[in-house]
């Protein structure tokens, strides 16, 4: 847990630096190239942009502390209530694509764990690699050219707004989840199928299968429970990945999560905005992560010991 908050100080450090080094300037950017330099001054001035580098850095660290994320630059609005109703909508894609794919990708990797050696097991390998190694913006646009351009079932951008009811709100959101979902269900029917085909081939599973139980029994009953442990880690890594590696989805279905919001933040040079949400996922990507550590050491304590 020390080493995540030394980990979140760095990705702090990061941000602001990064976020400093944009080309261009703020004030110049709101107020545009026909701005008096007497008002750039000003803005420079009201926005703290003339303090030194480190005085702004301990400053912003201060406010976040504080839960204050500041006033938006494009529209004067507070950063906190912006990322608010995008997060919401961003967790609600993640937990949809979740909902539907590790189970789906659970599911298929114990058949394969089962049927190891036949040709079942070679083809989804074979899928799954080639799902891992698809650029995720060349699949959402695939997906956009099958199911909603040639054969027009969901709607190519997803109009996710306040009060829709849930169906409306999981039929807009229906095509990034897919999208989302080729990856997460590759990776993880990956990496289940070879936890449990690593139990399989220990001295207990031969046991069962010499006692004559059935083999449904042996991978359920038998395997399964050792290997819950990787595939907790595995299950909270893809969490952090829905969470935070849903910018290029999200920009491609002009969906209003998090990701899209960044990306125009970037566009109107909104710096105060960029931070915010780096911040936000930077917090949320650390976090899941120490959780798949933590989920890791108490599926297996010797992992606290060196040998």
């Amino acid at each position: 847990m020390l080493l995540g908050l030394l980990t979140l100080a760095a990705v702090s450090v990061l941000v602001f630096t990064l976020v400093q080094m944009l080309p261009g300037d703020a004030a110049e950017a709101i107020l545009g190239q026909n701005a008096s330099p007497a008002a750039v001054a000003a803005l420079r001035h009201e926005l703290g942009l003339n303090e030194p580098l480190v005085a702004r850095y301990l400053g912003w660290c201060n406010r976040l502390l504080h839960g204050e994320f500041g006033t938006s630059l494009a529209n004067g609005l507070p950063v906190a209530g912006l990322m608010r109703d995008r997060l919401a909508n961003t967790l609600f894609l993640a937990g949809f694509t979740a909902a539907f794919a590790i189970p789906l990708a659970f599911a298929l990797a114990l058949a394969a764990a089962a049927a190891r050696g036949s040709a079942l097991n070679r083809i989804g390998e074979v899928i799954s690699l080639m799902l891992i190694s698809c650029p995720q913006f060349l699949i959402a646009y695939l997906v956009i050219y099958w199911l909603a351009v040639q054969n027009p079932w969901f709607p190519s951008s997803s109009d996710i707004r306040p009060g829709q009811s849930l169906a409306d709100q999981l039929y807009q959101a229906f095509l990034p989840m897919l999208t989302l979902s080729t990856v997460v269900i590759a990776y993880m029917f990956r990496m289940t199928r070879a936890a449990v085909a690593d139990v399989l081939r220990h001295d207990h599973i031969r046991m069962a299968v010499l006692k004559g139980l059935r083999p449904w029994r042996i991978l359920v009953v038998h395997a399964l429970p050792n290997a819950i442990g990787p595939i907790a880690v595995v299950v909270a890594l893809l969490l952090a990945y829905l969470v935070v590696g849903v910018v290029i989805v999200e920009v491609v279905f002009v969906y209003p999560g998090l990701g899209q919001l960044l990306v125009d933040a970037v566009g109107k040079r909104d710096v105060v905005v960029v931070q915010g949400v780096s911040m936000v996922f930077g917090t949320a990507f650390i976090t899941l992560n120490m959780i798949a550590d933590l989920a890791g050491l108490a599926s297996n304590p010797r992992l606290l010991h060196p040998r």
